[in-house]
């Protein structure tokens, strides 16, 4: 055998040992289309896979379906901790979605998702919008987070932003020992639509905000509430908001920025928000917990959403939903709680009190949600 083969081979190889705490990955070609998309499974030990689909142009297929692994896995762990009858799965379309989008290619998605009988829930995410899922609900009932008109819950950054003013409230039980949202000041990072809403929040509680977005008009606007409320707003840089001293860090933005950098630059107590994997590397949890940062893990936090979306599936119920998002509260203080006795960072409490639950419900489950039919869909 010639060394190159050898290589080739090896190369084979390590792409299984790159999947192989997945059940199931699906690689989606259809060149008359244009779609190249990869579906990962991870876990369905709690019931079918659950996970958006994000559009970007990634440069390569590794740097793709590396994301799509992390990003499933980390779906299991947020359906375990939201106790929803899902498990963890994402999908990512290689693909510039300003630029690539059809409505051809979504159905050609759609038929690839229906291809799974039902093992796979998806809907949006980063790069992709609704719009794009009414294509491809042509082809699949598996869809999710579906807008009013076609029977879903709609806007679900309501419920995500409202657990993560759940998380807030509990990270300042533990460190006050109340958990009042007035008073104090927040670093809010993000004026999106969860970070505008937390932040309009916390201003109509009495907060004091130091805030950073690149869009001028959004920072216009929060000053605007200020003024109508007893709190008050401060903008700064975008680079400068982590090393504002603040009660609580508010990240509402970008995965991956709580690393050396940041963590050397943080004045804070605590750290609670919406941004999706905030630590850089699980290992920065444990930086936190050395610096006397009292951090509420992200998935737990904003998994609000996820509540929304997951709910869909027995019928929109807007109280329901926002009754189990309540819980967000008691699960925070669970996770402190643990973290306290075992000596564990609370990033590594939140993954073992998960880890436990998919143990144990994996013994007990016999409900496969995905013999429930969507209540709305092209194809009934």
């Amino acid at each position: 055998m010639k060394i190159t083969e050898k290589l080739s081979i090896t190369r084979d190889f390590e792409l299984f040992d790159k999947m192989s705490e997945h059940e199931q990955v699906v690689f989606c070609n259809d060149p008359s289309t244009g779609l190249r998309a990869i579906i990962a499974i991870h876990n369905t030990t709690l019931g079918p896979a659950l996970g958006g689909c994000r559009m970007q142009p990634y440069t390569s297929v590794d740097e793709a379906l590396e994301d799509v692994l992390r990003l499933s896995k980390g779906m299991t762990y947020k359906c375990a901790a939201a106790d929803v009858d899902f498990g963890g799965g994402k999908a990512v379309i290689i693909g510039d979605p300003t630029t690539d989008k059809t409505p051809e290619l979504f159905r050609a998605f759609g038929q690839f998702v229906n291809s799974l009988g039902g093992r796979f829930f998806t809907g949006t995410d980063m790069g992709t919008n609704m719009d794009d899922f009414i294509h491809a609900m042509k082809e699949t009932n598996f869809v999710n987070g579906l807008p009013e008109a076609y029977g879903g819950g709609g806007d679900s950054s309501i419920p995500t932003a409202a657990g993560v003013l759940y998380g807030i409230k509990a990270t300042n039980q533990v460190l006050y020992g109340k958990d009042d949202l007035g008073g104090l000041v927040y670093a809010v990072q993000g004026l999106g639509k969860v970070g505008f809403k937390i932040a309009s929040s916390l201003l109509e509680e009495g907060a004091h905000l130091i805030v950073s977005d690149i869009n001028e008009e959004s920072l216009k606007a929060i000053e605007e509430i200020a003024t109508k409320t007893l709190g008050t707003v401060k903008i700064v840089a975008k680079e400068d908001i982590y090393s504002q001293q603040a009660d609580m860090f508010v990240p509402c933005a970008f995965g991956g920025i709580i690393n050396d950098n940041t963590i050397a630059q943080f004045q804070v107590k605590a750290i609670a928000g919406s941004a999706n994997n905030q630590l850089l590397h699980e290992s920065h949890g444990k930086m936190l917990q050395e610096k006397g940062i009292l951090y509420a893990p992200d998935y737990i936090v904003n998994s609000g959403g996820l509540i929304q979306v997951a709910d869909e599936l027995y019928g929109t119920n807007h109280e329901r939903v926002l009754a189990k998002t309540k819980h967000i509260y008691d699960a925070i203080l669970e996770v402190f709680k643990q973290a306290e006795i075992s000596g564990l960072s609370t990033m590594e409490s939140a993954n073992k009190m998960c880890e436990k639950k998919i143990e144990v419900r994996g013994k007990r489950n016999g409900f496969y949600t995905a013999s429930v039919k969507p209540k709305w869909s092209f194809r009934n």
